[in-house]
Order: structure tokens, then C-alpha cells, then sequence
């Protein structure tokens, strides 16, 4: 589900082949986390389900108007463990997006809990709606 204004939609990034990508970092399954976006006057709100993947192995990136979320999930078994049946495939989740305003960088605000990324994008002065006043001479 996306919320937006009129005219300012986010662009959801084309789906991109990864494989010998610089994106990708590891072998594996490359996954797109499903993602709800809100919008207000003052922020874009982008929340994304990334089971799975720890603060350590998240990767958020925003580069002139491209945002890229990367996340990796790292194998299950531990270094003495086998594995016998395997059905949570591991791998790397990989979304981006053109965002259409500018965004105060310094305010951005990431939460990963349980699997669940927030993220806050506080837009610019210059990007937020402002009412101008008229005046007669």
C-alpha cells in the first residue's frame, strides 16, 4: 500500500538482475522484502519486512534520489552444527526506489526490530509545501 499527493509518487526502483553485481556480496537467493510507504508533508515513513537480517548485516543507502536497502541473511547452523532439513532459504534481500523529494540526510531515522525495518525520511525545508502569503499593496 502507498500513500501519496498527487504528482509525487515514489517510483519503485526497476527489479534488477544482481548476479555479479557489486549489490550482491555473496552467493545465494536474492530476495525483495515486501514494503509499505506513507507520506505526510513533513516525511516519507517506508517500512519493510526483512526477516532474518540483524542492524549488522543491513545496508541502507541514499544517493542523490536513490534509495537502496540491502540486507543479508546469514546462515542458521553454527560451525559445529549439520544441516538436515533446511527450509528457510538464507540469502540477501535487495529493494530500491527513486524518491522524488529532498530529504534532510542528518535525520534520517532507522529502527530494525524483530525482522521489521522503519525508516524515517524527513523531507528538506525547501521540499516541504508552504502556504504564501499575498498581500495588497
Amino acid at each position: 500500500m502507498t500513500h501519496h499527493d498527487e504528482g509525487k509518487e515514489l517510483q519503485v526502483g526497476k527489479k534488477q538482475e544482481v548476479s555479479g553485481q557489486a549489490e550482491q556480496t555473496r552467493s545465494g537467493p536474492v530476495f525483495i522484502p515486501a514494503v509499505d510507504i506513507f507520506e505526510t508533508h513533513s516525511e516519507i515513513n517506508l517500512v519493510a519486512d526483512m526477516p532474518g537480517v540483524t542492524p549488522e548485516n543491513l545496508n541502507i543507502d541514499l544517493r542523490e534520489n536513490t534509495l537502496t536497502i540491502t540486507g543479508e541473511m546469514p546462515p542458521y547452523e553454527g560451525k559445529d552444527e549439520e544441516d538436515l532439513l533446511i527450509e528457510y532459504e538464507v540469502g540477501q534481500y535487495f529493494r530500491q526506489f527513486t524518491i522524488p523529494e529532498q530529504i534532510d540526510q542528518d535525520k534520517i531515522d532507522a529502527r530494525l526490530e524483530d525482522g521489521c525495518l522503519n525508516l524515517v525520511l524527513p523531507k528538506a525545508e525547501a521540499a516541504k509545501p508552504r502556504k504564501i502569503e499575498v498581500k495588497s499593496p
